[in-house]
């Protein structure tokens, strides 16, 4: 509808990109990290998910993307998540109390071409169960490798995030391994795939277990969350 006294269209979405965040934000980042992080559930289906205690933010990726290592990194630990170089050893939805202040939940890689058919379904009907009816997840942070970007698989998951309405903020893995412009390229490719899903989080992350880089910003993001959860 176009012409005199028709509404305004909308204005364009700003695309996605790295955004720093903050001092206060890298601050609040650091406190929420800071304190006791601990392991306190392990679910392998629907029936034995946790009772919903607070805030919940999930870290979704492909097998080997580093998904525990970023958790260690977040929280200061090198052992608090299991980490492999064997696709598919993350069986379950795991639960790690941070401070009491908000769960994160490591869930079961996909992709993973080692598992049986069987095994596989079992986890994606888990996953799927737990992010359809899941009221106490606030964000889905979905880890792609940056050295090859999204993949068919990655879409997939993208998909299903925006038909469940799930917010999700997609946070690029290793990219240390980049150099600056490949970096910047992979992010704004990036930024273009995600700009008209619904559900996405309009600020792509990269971030480096190996060296930190990114890590606080991410942080930052989780405590900035936390933050409008509680000020609702």
């Amino acid at each position: 509808m176009s012409g005199p006294g028709a509404p305004a269209a909308p204005p364009p979405r700003k695309a996605a990109i790295s955004e720093p965040a903050g001092e206060d934000e890298i601050e609040a980042g650091r406190k929420l990290f800071a304190g006791e992080a601990d392991f306190v559930w392990a679910a392998s289906s629907v029936e034995s998910l946790p009772p919903m205690v607070g805030l919940e933010i999930a870290f979704a990726g492909r097998s080997n993307v580093g998904k525990s290592s970023l958790v260690n990194a977040l929280t200061g630990r090198k052992t608090l998540a299991r980490t492999s170089h064997t696709p598919g050893r993350t069986q379950e939805l795991n639960f790690f109390d941070i401070g009491g202040k908000l769960r994160l939940v490591d869930m079961p890689g996909y992709g993973f071409a080692a598992a049986g058919k069987e095994k596989v379904g079992s986890w994606t009907r888990l996953i799927h169960a737990y992010l359809r009816g899941r009221t106490a997840l606030g964000r889905v942070y979905v880890l792609i490798d940056a050295r090859h970007g999204l993949k068919p698989n990655d879409r997939e998951v993208l998909d299903g995030l925006d038909m469940h309405a799930v917010s999700y903020q997609i946070v690029l893995t290793k990219a240390d391994e980049l150099k600056d412009g490949e970096l910047e390229r992979r992010i704004a490719e990036t930024g273009a795939a995600i700009i008209r899903r619904p559900a996405a989080f309009p600020v792509v992350q990269p971030t480096s277990s190996r060296n930190g880089f990114g890590v606080s910003d991410l942080r930052a993001s989780v405590a900035r969350l936390l933050a409008e959860r509680a000020g609702r």
